[in-house]
Order: C-alpha cells, then structure tokens, then sequence
C-alpha cells in the first residue's frame, strides 16, 4: 500500500504543517497536499498511517460539494486529472496527487478557529470539571461528560502554531475582528455544522464537536477553507455506542492515543518529540478508522485509485 509522508512538487512551497503541505500554483490559488503523517499530544510520529491524507481530502471534498449552498468556499476541486489539466507542470506527479490533493482560490486566514460543540468533550470538560465554564465563561452546572448542550456552542480558539489552541468568547473575537465578521463567523458555523450533524446521524454518527477555518477573499468575502468535517477536524462518535457520563468511543486516531497514553502512564514515553515506535496493529487500527468513518458519512468505501 503506498504511503505518503511528504509531498515534493515543481511549485513554491508555502507551508509544510502537522498533515499538510501548501503550495502556490499563481496569485489566485493554492494547491493542498495532505500526507499520511500523524500527530498526536503536539508530536508527529515517524510511521505514517496509510490512506489517512486521502481520506481527509476526500471527506472534505465530500462536505465541500455537499455543503457549498450554505456559503462561499474556497473549493475547486479534488480531482486529479482536472488539477493536472489545470496546472501542466504537475502532470509528472500524479502519484503524489492522487486522491490527496486539493486546488483551492487563495484567501487570507481568520486568526481564529471557529469551534462548535454539540456536546461537553475534551477541553471544554475538563474546564467545566475544574471551574464550570468554558472559555471562563459560566455553564449550567451538574453537566456530565458527553452531555448535549441544549443548542450547540460557537466556540472559537486562538491558533497556535506550537502547542495547544486557547479557547476564547465569541466578545473575543467580535473585538479582534469587529462585530458584524464575528457574527457572519458564528452564523455561517452552526449552519454548517448543522446540517453536517444531521446528514452524520442518519449514517450512525455523533458529530460531538468540530472545528471550522475560514479566510477571506481578494474581495474580503468569507469563506470556508481548510479541511471540513474531517476525523482530524471533528469528534466523530458511533450512535449506537453513545453512553452520556463518561468518555467515548470515536471514529479517529483513538487507537494511537490510547496506546501512547499507555507508555505515559508506564513511563516509557515522556510526552514529547521523538515519538515512540508505533506497532503495526496501532498503524492498521487507526487507518481503520479513518477508512470506516469515511465509508460511513458518504455511502461508499473509499475507492483504490490507479
């Protein structure tokens, strides 16, 4: 099965982040490359996970197409013979392309991720279980772990180029940015995220919470960028598991978190960069899941490509 850890192609490269590399084809667009590299705890592992980097460009195409009455984006396509026919040059590197690359209009990043929360997981339960806000906000009290909220949270984060993001108030960003660009962000979120949860829970899925980009425009529209409704960008949960009052089961990187909290707790692992050697079964399971949280939101397995 062929993998792909970093991508190596005849445009400017712009940014090489955790997953992906950026490049820039011309003054209007950008070309995403999504590898198979993973991270998780801020580190990236050395082993790879295959078909991850096409899962999550195809899953984003996916919501891209299925979503983009719901506003702008920055989409143009996934499909690798309409890429290469689009930028020539790249003709030769189809095999670093296929299924993993998308071409997009280019906009500038808003500093800020557009969380939603449906329900109270990760850095949100752990302030909750600490100080009973979020954001050091206050939230009704006596909620348990993976409890709904009663209508779903707008939530933005700082983005932290090390470490982890910081959540913040929807005021935060309304002074950062300006009142009616916050509001346009909260509003456009929840509709996405809205209709994103209604198509998942009749294919079996919790979409817990998700983390939306947007950037703006030569124009200054808005528009949703990045990677949408992805296992990377979202907590996926199976319905038929759902169990309010502890923790979940998720359609993500779960087996590799779990097996690197393991060699936390026995101390063979520090926490921090190398990661520790990862055993083919943590390597297969975790593709697994990528693969199965695909074939479940779209219908089909996710196709081998030539």
């Amino acid at each position: 099965m062929t993998v792909l850890t970093a991508s190596s192609l005849p445009l400017a490269l712009l940014h090489r982040g955790k997953v992906r590399e950026v490049y820039e084809v011309d003054s209007s667009r950008l070309l995403l490359v999504a590898s198979d590299r993973v991270s998780a705890f801020d580190v990236v592992m050395r082993e790879p996970i295959p078909r991850k980097g096409e899962v999550l460009t195809q899953l984003s195409a996916f919501w891209f197409e299925r979503l983009g009455h719901l506003g702008p984006t920055h989409y143009l396509t996934a499909d690798v013979d309409e890429i290469c026919r689009e930028v020539p040059r790249l003709s030769g590197h189809r095999d670093q392309l296929i299924a993993r690359s998308m071409l997009v209009r280019r906009t500038r990043p808003v500093p800020f991720e557009c969380v939603i929360r449906g329900y109270l997981s990760g850095s949100a339960w752990r302030e909750y279980r600490a100080n009973g806000t979020l954001a050091a906000a206050p939230l009704p009290a006596g909620l348990r772990e993976s409890d709904p909220f009663p209508t779903p949270l707008f939530s933005p984060a700082t983005k932290a180029e090390v470490g982890h993001d910081v959540n913040v108030t929807p005021e935060d960003v309304a002074k950062a940015l300006g009142s009616s660009i916050a509001a346009e962000l909260e509003r456009r979120s929840l509709a996405i995220y809205a209709a994103g949860r209604d198509h998942a829970l009749t294919r079996g899925i919790i979409i817990a919470d998700t983390k939306f980009e947007f950037g703006t425009d030569s124009s200054g529209g808005l528009r949703l960028i990045d990677e949408v409704l992805t296992p990377d960008s979202s907590r996926f949960w199976p319905q038929d598991r759902y169990q309010p009052g502890r923790s979940q089961p998720s359609f993500d990187k779960q087996p590799l978190r779990d097996f690197l909290e393991e060699m936390k707790v026995a101390g063979t692992w520090n926490g921090e960069a190398p990661g520790p050697t990862l055993p083919a079964e943590v390597v297969a399971a975790t593709s697994a899941r990528y693969l199965e949280a695909f074939r479940l939101l779209t219908g089909a397995p996710l196709p081998e490509w030539a």
